[in-house]
């Protein structure tokens, strides 16, 4: 019988889910007997098959009690979304969550490893980590896959390419509510958070988090460090938090943010991650992370409106409310000059 992964320490997703880091090499590269394996056959869905060779191990495992969902349901999702997902991880440093045991169960955030024996997760430099084992990179569908089969439910994106990985590429925030913030104060606080970025001269797309939030993701031009690209978001949030304190705090703990939302600017850090666009969630429904247009807005009921099940609905539209998302990437220099933000030396 397969060992439990020995762990080396604790953090905290955005959603306050904890999440065990560093497991032992083995439950990286291999090991353990795959039992109970499932040959998954081509099906018809629009965008791929599964290969007929590719096989699960405990297919029919529920990892969600709420809505019934199998381990093969969500293999056959990242099947399904593969395309368009890729167009999210492609050559960015990635970080899984693996969740052996379901929704529910306990969480392993896995974001180096001395070898991988996922095809299609490969191994990134590893002078872009120093002191660390290699990060991670999912490359294709195949990785996709490959991680579903070994647990893994979530995604997570670092804001920088790894080719370019001292100059990230964009700014996320993070909207996150606080307790008895209702649904249509978190959608006001994305239009309020875009008017501000409006007013800086800086692009804003729009995401559901899969969870209970959204994310205002701004495409930059790779042309500062970590340290100044997460200062200058911090300065936003701090404005806004200033000039509307009713609404948003620029702290992130539970007591000193009741009913109101704090955006977070802490994934702007050098290794921090978001959750990717089209990964599931390891949230009762399994909730999905959804590229949305700032039109659709107003009709949207909730952060995790598209989930595992029902992402049918939601295929057609794909990544097309982020059309034009590269070649709308802005320098920040005229914005910090607009928030009188002097760049870190």
């Amino acid at each position: 019988m397969p060992r439990r992964p020995r762990l080396k320490a604790t953090r905290r997703s955005g959603d306050g889910v904890k999440l065990k880091c560093g497991l032992r090499q083995e439950f990286v590269t291999g090991g353990g007997p795959i039992d109970r394996e499932k040959t998954m056959q081509n099906t018809s869905t629009p965008d791929g098959a599964l290969p007929a060779s590719f096989r699960v191990s405990h297919a029919d495992r529920v990892i969600d009690r709420d809505s019934g969902a199998r381990k093969i349901d969500l293999v056959r999702y990242y099947a399904l979304v593969g395309k368009l997902m890729l167009v999210h991880l492609r050559g960015r440093p990635v970080s899984l969550v693996r969740a052996p045991a379901g929704v529910g169960g306990e969480l392993f955030f896995q974001k180096h490893a001395e070898s991988s024996a996922m095809p299609g997760v490969k191994q990134l430099d590893a002078r872009l980590d120093p002191g660390h084992p290699p990060m991670l990179a999912v490359a294709s569908l195949q990785g996709l896959l490959a991680a579903a089969q070994w647990n893994v439910v979530e995604f997570h994106t670092q804001n920088a390419l790894a080719s370019a990985y001292d100059t990230p590429n964009r700014l996320v925030f993070d909207l996150d509510p606080g307790k008895g913030v209702a649904w249509p104060a978190i959608r006001e606080a994305a239009v309020l958070l875009r008017a501000f970025l409006t007013q800086l001269g800086l692009p804003a797309f729009l995401k559901t988090s899969g969870g209970k939030g959204l994310h205002v993701v701004v495409p930059i031009r790779p042309q500062h460090d970590w340290e100044t690209v997460k200062a200058f978001s911090q300065a936003i949030v701090a404005h806004m938090a200033q000039h509307i304190p009713a609404r948003f705090v620029v702290k992130s703990d539970p007591a000193n943010r009741v009913g109101k939302i704090f955006i977070d600017y802490l994934r702007n850090g050098r290794g921090a991650t978001t959750v990717c666009a089209w990964s599931a969630r390891t949230r009762s429904g399994l909730g999905i992370s959804v590229p949305l247009a700032w039109d659709e807005l107003d009709q949207l009921k909730a952060g995790d409106q598209w989930n595992v099940g029902n992402v049918h609905s939601r295929l057609d539209v794909g990544n097309a409310p982020w059309n034009g998302y590269a070649r709308s990437a802005k320098g920040l220099d005229a914005a910090m000059k607009k928030l009188a933000f002097s760049p870190l030396a």
